[in-house]
């Protein structure tokens, strides 16, 4: 049995029937407000009782609007979900602001696959650390998340289990189910510290006695209820920003890049064609050993981002990578985390993605324009470093690269732009706005190197103001980390 929980009284058929006219009105009711409410719900539902969990997927979708609430059962990953990081899926089914889903299962599944020793107890631990903080990501932009896990003892599962036997409902009930309730024993105490593990402010597992049905489903539905009416009625709060002047402090890695880096056009033309052969040779084995890349462009404005991505995009196949271009969110991206538009583009196995501007926006430009809060950009730094943890954990290669050039330089190109008509449309009245914020830029730039560049992530940055030398510069750079991210999937 699991500790620290009361069993709850039973409900008597009578009363259970009263009270669940009331509970569908108001639950609806609820759902209908939450259409227009500026937060999602997610309702999880775990247990070590997969079929009385599933008895209350079945019961929410009869009570609630099932149009409204996106049913996700979190079985064993797709062949598409096991290509990516193992958050991937959660991420894709994250509802946007006003929706609600319910995801079943799954998010226990690697307790089984520690009792199984399948994975290791570290391996358990960086998980149930990884739930927690996608959880801390969802609260931090707002959502609702209500979580159960129902419990039912062992014998009693097994009870059951024998009667549906007897009465030819055997196929309600799997061999795992078995396995389940004899290695609850075991298994138990595993589950409970995992259960306080991802126990977080804001995200608290409710544990629900699963022996009467009727008490199970009432008390899960009302919860429901009351908990998306008390948010409905309250504020949302704000975050807690800290003091502007303890973020602004961190060392002016910029001003130490050599700018003076060149190379002729004869040598670089010889040395392109070996950087880009290399690449092309890499690709192809880390192709064969699944390895994905990640790769993410930042820069001043006119910087030679797009011209560095060209460069390397010519030593790939034209079927193993994608270039996405990233721009102000949309409205639709606007209803979800920040990060969720980054997830959603993860490159599948073997293949690569190159991002022209990146998921440090959040705090370059928005920091700077002032288009998120102070809270917002600054929590945005642990959450970017532990996406990208996540990144390379899963195998992938994350390239960053920061293209360096100097305030003259950059007004040279903007000119230059300006004369040459195949380039007009890559200069606007907005370039020379952030122009005049430039020693902003300065401090955000130096404060995101300093704060995201990590032993296994680390940024590049590249002396920009000779576009030749800094193309050679990033495809090295590539081609070394690639090595290094094939050689460690050997």
């Amino acid at each position: 049995m699991i500790t620290g929980y009361a069993k709850a009284k039973k409900v008597s058929k009578a009363d259970y029937k009263k009270r669940v006219e009331t509970l569908r009105v108001d639950l609806i009711n609820a759902q209908y407000d939450l259409k227009s409410a500026d937060f999602p719900l997610v309702i999880v539902i775990a247990g070590d009782d997969r079929v009385g969990a599933a008895e209350v997927v079945n019961r929410l979708n009869q009570w609630m609007d099932s149009r409204y609430l996106r049913t996700q059962v979190l079985g064993d990953p797709s062949e598409e979900e096991a290509q990516h990081p193992r958050f991937w899926r959660l991420w894709q089914s994250i509802p946007p602001k006003g929706q609600a889903a319910l995801w079943v299962g799954g998010l226990m599944r690697m307790v089984s696959a520690y009792l199984a020793n399948e994975v290791s107890k570290s391996e358990l631990h960086s998980w149930a650390t990884n739930l927690r903080q996608f959880q801390d990501e969802l609260i931090a932009d707002g959502a609702l998340i209500l979580k159960f896990y129902i419990h039912t003892p062992a014998k009693l599962q097994k009870k059951r289990m024998k009667k549906a036997k007897k009465n030819d409902r055997a196929w309600r009930y799997h061999a795992r189910d078995w396995q389940t309730a004899d290695a609850m024993s075991d298994g138990l105490p595993v589950m409970e510290e995992v259960l306080r593990e991802t126990t977080t402010r804001g995200a608290p597992w409710h544990i629900i006695e699963g022996s009467s049905r009727r008490t199970r489903d009432l008390l899960i539905g009302e919860a429901i209820q009351a908990s998306i009416q008390y948010r409905l009625e309250q504020e949302q709060p704000a975050g807690i920003a800290l003091p502007p002047s303890s973020f602004s402090d961190a060392p002016d890695v910029t001003s130490e890049v050599d700018l003076s880096a060149s190379i002729d056009r004869a040598d670089y033309d010889v040395e392109l064609e070996e950087l880009q052969g290399e690449l092309h040779s890499l690709s192809h084995r880390a192709q064969k050993k699944g390895v994905s890349s990640v790769l993410a462009f930042e820069g001043w404005d006119a910087g030679g981002k797009g011209g560095a991505i060209r460069r390397v995009t010519a030593g790939l196949e034209a079927g193993d990578y994608r270039v996405i271009p990233v721009a102000a969110p949309t409205q639709e991206e606007l209803r979800y985390p920040y990060l969720w538009r980054f997830w959603r583009n993860l490159p599948g196995e073997g293949q690569v993605a190159i991002f022209d501007r990146t998921w440090y926006g959040r705090v370059l430009v928005e920091r700077v324009e002032g288009f998120a809060t102070d809270a917002d950009w600054q929590r945005a730094y642990a959450e970017i470093v532990n996406f990208e943890q996540q990144l390379v954990d899963r195998g992938l290669y994350v390239g960053k690269f920061w293209l360096q050039i100097s305030k003259d330089e950059q007004l040279a190109r903007f000119k230059s732009r300006e004369n040459t008509p195949y380039k007009k449309h890559k200069i606007t009245e907005e370039d020379y706005r952030n122009r005049e914020k430039w020693d902003q830029y300065v401090i955000a730039v130096n404060e995101m190197i300093s704060r995201t560049s990590t032993p296994l992530a680390p940024w590049t940055l590249v002396p920009a103001n000779d576009k030749y030398s800094a193309r050679l510069t990033v495809l090295r750079t590539v081609n070394e980390g690639l090595r290094a991210a094939i050689k460690r999937a050997s």
